[in-house]
């Protein structure tokens, strides 16, 4: 659906975790890379013949022959310092931190002499982007074997000066030691007089989580002095010689064309431009103060077309579900559910429903353009820096040396910046100024023309037998993803499906994807399963569930909770919920009060464990299922995106709530570190269980079952 001046990206969030992102796709070949560098030791990945896929969405999907060269993921110089380059972006989620250690790790260095170059698409590898929390199961990895590699380079360049076999040497604290001898040299000085580029090993043995020194140990995060004190420049921070400051003229609803046009007033102000072609029009200035005016002086009429409300939302979905069914995703199918609900005491039947919400980032869609001799460099806050890029070459017809795109540490994303639009505008009002121009979007901005998290419908059908176990589970999701929809209880006939809609809003990634709309939907049901069942809900999950590693997650979670020995106060309950996505195990518990007089509903505490295999960094994996929580709580609570007419009626932070500090309760991590397993990314997951947790806990305390998500915007009473 046409949004106006913005150029139709159809974002389809469920489709970003179909491939792993390639790690090898290279713009600098070896030459060029130490002409930059000077002289040293690189790493480097000898590319294979092969097609790098971009699987992401309709309209937007690149499938070309990767480059025959070579490219580089580390340098360490004739001073000992060592820069690493990754295609990833850092928005808040402390990746730059996590990453610095896994090549301190292998390297065998301080994390202090590492410095890392992030989503810079003429320096840095390709990838597919910072989703899906992919960044610590791939990057981490990687890049452990890329520093395992360059130690080996080093011990090999010390044994061939002191002609010993390598074996006989060490390295540790960036030096290269013959143990019982004076003999050491440091990374640098092996680095002097070379211009040594070597290829990664596929099966450099690394080091297992076990014997960890640096990964394992809560780091303080790089950088951090920077962003406490403010010198820290994000993308709305950046500064260009000669920058202006655009805005661009909106349309007064989704889908509407431009009919007629007076910028007469805006030309006449001293040092603005007006950019008008086709549907887009934008002005840039001097001063952002002199675009703002100049933009509202421009007289814009616009044609509509009719929308859809939220009023209908829900009867909106389930109406116009896409010709054909389910594109499969997360489809599934075993057994006879004839056989299924024949087999069962106990059967149950409910809907439950998920509004659209915001990513509401603390930094608003920003970006810096400049032209320079028909190269375009765009500086911006996005989670797909060659995604990006890949865009802008479209839209300007540019080859790939003719377009970079640098993503300084962003105000977070949520799933929200997988796009490039901002960049658009300001690459096309830059174009016609002949300037550098910064283009910030408004809140309103943000909360207008930004893409939403799916709304959706979800209709479970299930039957339990006189045991307490399954018997059948018929689950159908309209419109939120297919993300985390296949049961993790034992069940032995089951009907799962997905039906894509046609949507009303833009829609796209958000954190956890559709999982957080699964987890509530199955959870809630679970619960109500379990008081049909006469079972404790603890019980009954773990009585139908074999997955060892999720029952000791519930277990941890209810045995720190009290969820046994607590008896929950007057006006108070109990409530729980979990469940698995992308590797990671959850389990949520929570108490609230209820206010049975004015129907305030308030969060007392929460527990959550979370078992993502071997714990990379302890305080930034306790941050991230703090914050995951905190977020959580808004979309469980009240936030719901409200429209009408083609237009968002609560465009700001005044209308649409978001967890305030007096919302945010006493919140409890609890780690569950698994050395024997792979790390897993932890910046979604710890989402998953907290709105079913809230639901189940209301039900505990008023006997009243909530169904939607948000559960209760306006209080009990008025739900």
């Amino acid at each position: 659906m046409s949004k106006g001046n913005i150029p139709e990206i159809a974002v389809e969030p469920e489709r970003y975790e179909l491939q792993e992102a390639p790690l090898h796709h290279f713009e600098l070949d070896r030459r060029d890379f130490f002409k930059l560098v000077g002289g040293g030791v690189a790493v480097f990945l000898l590319l294979p013949k092969a097609l790098a896929q971009e699987s992401g969405r309709r309209g937007f999907h690149s499938r070309e022959p990767l480059p025959q060269n070579i490219g580089a993921w580390m340098h360490i110089g004739e001073s000992g310092a060592v820069t690493v380059y990754t295609g990833k972006a850092e928005m808040g989620q402390n990746i730059r931190t996590s990453l610095t250690q896994a090549v301190a790790e292998e390297l065998h260095v301080k994390v202090g002499v590492i410095s890392l170059v992030m989503g810079d698409t003429e320096l840095t590898p390709f990838d597919m982007g910072t989703f899906g929390s992919r960044t610590t199961p791939t990057m981490n990895k990687q890049l452990r074997r890329v520093a395992s590699v360059a130690r080996d380079v080093l011990v090999g360049l010390a044994a061939k000066r002191w002609k010993v076999p390598p074996l006989l040497l060490v390295a540790k604290n960036g030096k290269v030691l013959q143990p019982h001898s004076t003999r050491w040299a440091s990374y640098g000085e092996l680095a002097q007089g070379q211009t040594l580029a070597q290829a990664i090993i596929e099966n450099d043995p690394l080091t297992p989580a076990s014997e960890w020194k640096v990964d394992g140990t809560s780091v303080p995060k790089v950088d951090g002095r920077a962003f406490v004190t403010g010198e820290h420049k994000y993308p709305s921070d950046i500064r260009r010689p000669g920058m202006m400051f655009g805005k661009v003229v909106r349309p007064s609803a989704f889908g509407a064309t431009l009919e007629s046009l007076d910028v007469s007033k805006a030309k006449a102000m001293p040092g603005v431009t007006v950019v008008h072609d086709g549907d887009f029009v934008g002005v840039v200035a001097p001063s952002e103060f002199i675009a703002n005016r100049a933009a509202a002086a421009i007289q814009a009429r616009w044609k509509t077309t009719p929308q859809p409300s939220s009023a209908k939302l829900f009867e909106y979905l389930t109406s116009h579900a896409e010709p054909g069914g389910s594109d499969g995703r997360g489809d599934y199918e075993v057994g006879s559910m004839k056989h299924g609900f024949a087999a069962s005491k106990h059967r149950l039947k409910a809907t439950y429903t998920i509004a659209y919400i915001q990513h509401a980032p603390l930094e608003p869609r920003a970006a810096v353009a400049e032209w320079d001799n028909g190269k375009l460099t765009a500086w911006t806050g996005t989670q797909r820096p060659f995604g990006v890029q890949q865009q802008l070459e479209e839209v300007f017809h540019l080859s790939k040396d003719k377009c970079r795109v640098i993503v300084p540490d962003t105000g977070g994303a949520y799933g929200g910046k997988h796009t490039g639009e901002c960049a658009i505008e300001a690459a096309r009002l830059a174009r016609a100024a002949g300037k550098p121009v910064k283009l910030v979007w408004t809140r309103e901005e943000e909360f207008t023309w930004a893409y939403f998290r799916p709304s959706g419908v979800i209709e479970i059908t299930s039957g339990v037998n006189k045991h307490g176990l399954l018997t059948a589970w018929e689950f159908h999701n309209y419109n939120s993803g297919g993300s985390a929809i296949r049961t993790p209880y034992v069940v032995p006939n089951q009907h799962i499906q997905f039906h894509p809609t046609k949507a009303p809003l833009r829609q796209g990634s958000y954190r956890a994807l559709a999982a957080t709309a699964n987890h509530f939907a199955r959870e809630s049901h679970m619960d109500e399963l379990a008081h049909r069942a006469k079972m404790d809900p603890l019980e009954f999950r773990l009585k139908n569930l074999k997955n060892q590693r999720l029952k000791f997650a519930f277990n941890a979670a209810a045995d720190a909770f009290g969820w046994k020995t607590r008896k929950a106060p007057k006006g108070h309950g109990f409530g729980l919920g979990g469940g698995v996505e992308k590797g990671g195990y959850v389990a949520t518990c929570a108490e609230v009060a209820v206010d049975h007089s004015s129907g305030e509903v308030r969060v007392v505490r929460v527990t959550t464990a979370f078992d993502c295999g071997a714990v990379v960094n302890p305080n930034g994996l306790r941050n991230q299922i703090v914050g995951a929580n905190i977020m959580g709580l808004g979309g469980a609570l009240f936030e719901a995106i409200e429209f009408k007419d083609g237009r968002i009626t609560n465009d700001t932070f005044t209308q649409y709530r978001v967890p305030r500090f007096h919302d945010v309760p006493e919140i409890q991590p609890v780690l569950i570190d698994r050395k024997d397993r792979p790390s897993a990314g932890a910046g979604e997951t710890p989402i998953c269980g907290l709105a079913p947790a809230i639901g189940n806990a209301i039900f505990h305390v008023t006997g009243k079952r909530i169904y939607s998500m948000p559960m209760v915007p306006n209080g009990l009473k008025k739900t």
